[in-house]
């Protein structure tokens, strides 16, 4: 076999790992992330404090979700999280433009659309999502930080 032909496998090989890679860990939701600028026993009020976002927090929860208008998984995001919100009472969805809030992407740490934090109701981040989250995987998320 050529040189050229073991470059092209070789390639073929890490392209379909990446893509088992990503597969397995898009839209998951894991862990979250520090804000910066918060001190470590600072208790953060909000990860909207200080932002140019009004929105009512939720009773119990918001599905804060950062997409930007090129972004096709961020339209299924949009419904998907707008299902849960109206299925489950007290969690409101809150879709905010990356392209437009720039500082608060940076600030929170949001590295592509879409991301999905879930915000307790005091607006702490619990928990976060990148890529497009399925349904069952948000209500278990919700069901679990929120019991």
């Amino acid at each position: 076999m050529s040189q050229g032909a073991w470059v092209l496998v070789v390639a073929l090989v890490l392209a379909t790992a990446f893509g088992v890679y990503r597969a397995a860990r898009d839209g998951r939701f894991r862990g979250t992330h520090r804000v910066k600028g918060a001190v470590e026993e600072e208790v953060v009020e909000s990860v909207l404090a200080g932002s140019d976002i009004d929105h009512e927090l939720g009773e119990r929860a918001t599905l804060l979700q950062f997409s930007s208008a090129f972004c096709a998984p961020c339209r299924a995001t949009r419904r998907i999280l707008a299902d849960v919100a109206d299925v489950v009472p007290g969690v409101v969805h809150v879709e905010v433009d990356a392209e437009h809030h720039l500082e608060l992407v940076r600030r929170l740490g949001v590295a592509r659309t879409p991301t999905t934090l879930v915000l307790d109701r005091h607006g702490r981040e619990v928990t976060r999502a990148s890529g497009a989250p399925k349904k069952d995987e948000v209500l278990a998320t919700l069901a679990r930080e929120l019991a």
